[in-house]
């Protein structure tokens, strides 16, 4: 059995003999049911072709307005970039960053790397720094945000119909595209390029990492996060550090003190969840005076203005999502803390939940930013952002890198070689 042929789960670490899939079929942890790999046809051309389209779709979505607003004679739009822009000279830097970071920088990345990888493994070549590459596009592809970004979007168009005339611009239609398109292009793992990129070498006589006699049970075994690659675990042979033979990614066991580190940021994100709800996220100044915002009052005003539908989907994002969140971490490092033997397998979903639905509670900041670029009418109304704005966009931040912190795998570290708890704590 060679090194290439097994996978390890990514939520508890079993490893597995790797299998052929038909397309649109899906290898699931015979312990934890977690998804290893889904079967894709490895076409490069297939890959280059949606990438291209992509990166094109991308670009007129980035350049052109997303939306304009007219009221009396007095017309604003808005660019995303230029919507960032505004959010700067607010002196909500922080912000800013993060909002260009999820929505432009790090998909522009993402793509610009596949787009170099899929095209060099299209004609066959070996790209350099594939690994890296590759490594480079996972750490992006969990803070890009675009599918939130339009959800967002959409909530302010909805939004501002109430306050002026609205006009679609060619940058709205042109995120819908990108959603679909992005939806795509993640279904391309790059581990599936990992393993192309081993297939042409192979067929090119190339050498590759020697194959090692590792099988599950039989010896002790290192899992790169990075490319996948199960390596043996020569930490009793070796003080230094083990790397990756195949990408040079640091491998470890388990994350290094993954449980004082999530405890960290989760004590963090609880302390300013408090001013995030309590301080005004908007200011709007217009002929009748000044109005504060919170996020609260955002749901009552759509539910109010007959927008339920908006309304529940705000207020789940905003508000119950990052309650549950910090819940559900919290019970997670406890559980984990103390060794728990628990029910490992409804902890491990639970896990799952918070790692899906965490991005989701950034649809607030970016109808903030949104909306404080389209409405700056000087004469009848001017929106701005607020403190709390600032305070919930750390919120979200903080729970996302307390669940990248946690290892999911500590859950089944101290149950049986398979997995096995006693009957009264089996699921």
């Amino acid at each position: 059995m060679h090194r290439y042929e097994l996978i390890s789960c990514h939520d508890c670490g079993k490893l597995h003999r790797r299998h052929p899939l038909a397309p649109r079929q899906k290898a699931r942890c015979v312990r934890c049911r977690s998804v290893l790999y889904r079967g894709i046809a490895s076409d490069a051309n297939r890959m280059a072709a949606l990438v291209l389209g992509a990166v094109v779709t991308f670009l007129i979505a980035q350049l052109s307005p997303i939306v304009a607003l007219e009221v009396n004679g007095q017309r604003s739009s808005a660019t995303l970039l230029g919507a960032i822009h505004v959010l700067w000279n607010e002196n909500m830097q922080v912000v800013a960053a993060i909002v260009f970071l999820c929505t432009l920088l790090l998909p522009a990345v993402e793509l610009g790397c596949l787009l170099y990888v899929t095209l060099s493994l299209r004609a066959g070549l070996h790209p350099p720094g594939l690994h890296r590459l590759l490594r480079i596009v996972r750490a992006a592809r969990h803070w890009g945000m675009t599918e939130v970004l339009m959800i967002g979007i959409l909530i302010t168009v909805v939004k501002m119909t109430s306050l002026a005339q609205v006009e679609p611009q060619p940058g709205l239609f042109a995120f819908g595209a990108l959603t679909l398109m992005l939806a795509i292009v993640t279904a391309f793992d790059p581990r599936i390029l990992w393993h192309l990129a081993d297939e042409q070498a192979r067929a090119r006589g190339a050498a590759l990492p020697a194959p090692a006699s590792v099988l599950a049970g039989r010896a002790p075994a290192l899992t790169c996060h990075a490319c996948g690659l199960v390596s043996l675990d020569r930490g009793r042979h070796q003080q230094r550090r083990q790397h990756c033979p195949r990408c040079g990614a640091v491998l470890h066991r388990r994350r290094p003190d993954s449980v004082a580190r999530t405890w960290a940021l989760l004590l963090a994100a609880a302390i300013l969840y408090i001013p995030a709800n309590l301080l005004p996220v908007m200011y709007t100044h217009s002929l009748f005076g000044k109005e504060d915002d919170t996020i609260i009052s955002g749901v009552i005003y759509f539910w109010h203005s007959g927008s339920p539908a908006l309304a529940a989907i705000i207020f789940i994002a905003s508000i119950v999502v990052p309650v549950l969140k910090l819940a559900a971490l919290s019970l997670l490092a406890w559980t984990a803390q103390r060794r728990s033997r628990w029910r490992p397998l409804q902890r491990t979903v639970l896990y799952r939940v918070v790692e899906l639905v965490g991005r989701w509670s950034m649809l607030d900041i970016f109808v903030i930013t949104l909306t404080v670029a389209l409405v700056r009418f000087q004469t009848l109304a001017v929106i701005t952002a607020g403190p709390g704005a600032l305070a919930f966009c750390a919120v979200v931040v903080l729970t996302m890198l307390a669940s990248m912190q946690f290892d999911p795998r500590l859950i089944w570290d101290h149950l049986g070689v398979n997995g096995e708890t006693d009957g009264r704590n089996r699921p």
